[in-house]
């Protein structure tokens, strides 16, 4: 077997050894120091902060790729759909509570569940954009939903 100690940087500079056998290669198990947080936890997501001074039309540009780049695949057709659909008649408090909505929780499956009605909506995220969404899901019309709506 053919084996090779290589310097490899990672995409943000990193310095990393990485171990190649034949056709792949492994980084060694201490060599994931570097990626754990100093205290011994993981690291935390930043704090969510809105945007003040942000006219309606780039805050819905935003919320249109927001809603299409998630972190799982569900929630971008979900989101992606329900942004296309109703994004544009929203106004300023709805586009509020949207942003907070999609920007706020730090874990899409509590989005996903909210929505899906498996789990109950929190307070904060209880108000008229969600009962929107939840609508929306229940997909009432049968609309195909297997692909993001184009840009």
């Amino acid at each position: 077997m053919n084996t090779a100690v290589r310097r490899v940087t990672s995409s943000v500079g990193t310095l990393l050894r990485v171990r190649c056998v034949s056709t792949s290669c492994v980084r060694p198990k201490d060599d994931f120091q570097d990626l754990i947080h100093p205290d011994g936890r993981e690291p935390s997501i930043p704090r969510y902060v809105e945007r003040d001074g942000e006219d309606a039309d780039l805050k819905r540009a935003r919320l249109v790729y927001q809603s299409r780049k998630r972190g799982m695949l569900e929630n971008g057709l979900l989101l992606s759909t329900f942004a296309k659909k109703y994004l544009d008649t929203f106004d300023d408090t709805q586009l509020r509570l949207y942003d907070r909505l999609i920007n706020l929780p730090s874990n899409d499956w509590d989005i996903f569940y909210w929505a899906s009605g498996v789990k109950p909506t929190p307070s904060e995220f209880d108000n008229e954009v969600m009962d929107m969404l939840k609508k929306h899901v229940r997909n009432e019309d049968r609309q195909a939903r297997i692909i993001q709506p184009d840009l």
